[in-house]
């Protein structure tokens, strides 16, 4: 998003939020960082049927994800017009909030209505901040996975369910181009440059590098494990597919060209899913899904509102309904099918869960197989840094992984000495 852009979307949402002054006290506004139709669709069947359920009113603004941070929502809160409901990820917001009195503490609530027993813990740890849910979960991603196109697969002989390694994923690279597709589609801004990044260290290093590359201080000797010069040459090679529209391409515009019969697949998060379903395709149909091959860690997101607390008890009271409604097992179930995503509880509805969220259960349930995504356990500075540096390295084929490490070291220095 360019800096223009990203004024623009605050200064709209800012005056959203200033508008509440002359609305009921329960009228609520909705800050988020969606804007695709897979996303909107998921988000509005919460907000839809918060408001048939309660009366109330959710007024929404939204700066598109494609940003890492959470800048647009901060400013908020230091101008004086924090918004009721937000989207957000980093931990240390919410541990900024609640030594501010703005944090809204949803255990009791969730204890109360039988929510706590039902989630996993995984989910758990996400919300959980200090001791506090200060969070209410509402979907759970893998932030890397493979999404294929059986069609494509079909026509170029290969069968990516048979990889078991990153080498036999490359080894059909020239079947699938000989053929006339692009092997791996990509596109051009740092999220999808940083996501394709720290989901790869979790496949490729594993937990202990992956917690050592992301600590809230990470280990500066980390950069020179061979595991991360090996994810970085990965990431290197996948950026080589680029192909001549990849500039400024957004993930779920990058989705469609693989949905269209242009590139076998697409490495990111497990959100694709809900592009696929928007476009009326099936699970194990039209499309499949993997983990990347030889994975030995998935990285997870829990997608979760916040809520404003130091707030009346008429505000207080319409925020826990809104809270309620996202993690009610039907509409969880409903957003997960819309969102691409799968369930923050246990026992939703199964009728709308697929192939791929029964892979993303199996993945969770398996010991030390995930980490956290690092919004959740790291620096948001440092998080910045990375981005920028693989979205340089993407962009810059002039530039070796020996370049990559050094610039690494260089942010480093500069955030943490």
């Amino acid at each position: 998003m360019t800096f223009n852009r990203r004024i623009a979307a605050l200064a709209a949402a800012t005056a959203l939020v200033a508008s509440v002054g002359t609305a009921q006290a329960t009228d609520l506004t909705l800050f988020h960082t969606w804007s695709n139709e897979s996303e909107m669709k998921a988000l509005n069947t919460i907000i839809d049927k918060y408001q048939a359920d309660t009366g109330n009113k959710v007024q929404a603004a939204s700066v598109p994800h494609e940003t890492a941070g959470e800048s647009p929502l901060v400013s908020l809160f230091v101008a004086g017009t924090p918004p009721n409901l937000f989207i957000a990820a980093d931990a240390s917001f919410f541990k900024d909030l609640d030594a501010k009195g703005q944090a809204f503490d949803v255990g009791p609530l969730f204890e109360k209505t039988g929510v706590t027993k039902a989630l996993p813990e995984t989910v758990l740890q996400a919300i959980t901040i200090d001791g506090k849910v200060l969070k209410i979960p509402t979907a759970v991603h893998l932030d890397g996975m493979v999404y294929f196109s059986e069609e494509v697969a079909k026509k170029a002989g290969v069968d990516p369910t048979k990889w078991t390694s990153l080498d036999d994923m490359w080894a059909d690279q020239k079947k699938v181009e000989d053929a006339g597709f692009t092997f791996i589609a990509i596109g051009g801004n740092s999220f999808q440059a940083g996501y394709t990044f720290h989901a790869l260290l979790a496949a490729i290093a594993g937990p202990e590098i992956y917690n050592r590359f992301y600590a809230d201080t990470p280990d500066k000797t980390v950069f020179d494990d061979p595991a991360v010069r090996q994810t970085i040459e990965t990431f290197r090679k996948i950026a080589a597919q680029a192909d001549p529209g990849w500039v400024n391409r957004s993930w779920n515009d990058t989705t469609n060209t693989v949905i269209a019969g242009k590139a076998l697949m697409q490495i990111h998060g497990d959100w694709m899913k809900g592009q696929w379903r928007a476009n009326d395709k099936k699970a194990g149909v039209d499309f499949g899904c993997l983990n990347i091959p030889g994975t030995k860690a998935v990285s997870v997101t829990v997608d979760s509102f916040g809520l404003l607390g130091g707030v009346d008890a008429t505000t207080a009271k319409a925020e826990e309904d809104f809270a309620s409604v996202v993690v009610d097992p039907k509409i969880n179930a409903e957003f997960a099918f819309y969102k691409g995503s799968s369930p923050v509880r246990l026992d939703v509805p199964t009728d709308k869960l697929d192939v791929c969220n029964t892979l993303v259960l199996d993945d969770l349930k398996k010991p030390n197989f995930s980490v956290e995504n690092p919004f959740y356990i790291a620096d948001g500075d440092w998080i910045n840094s990375v981005w920028n540096t693989m979205f340089t390295l993407q962009g810059d084929p002039n530039m070796s992984t020996d370049d990559g490490i050094k610039m690494l070291k260089s942010e480093y220095d500069a955030i943490f000495k």
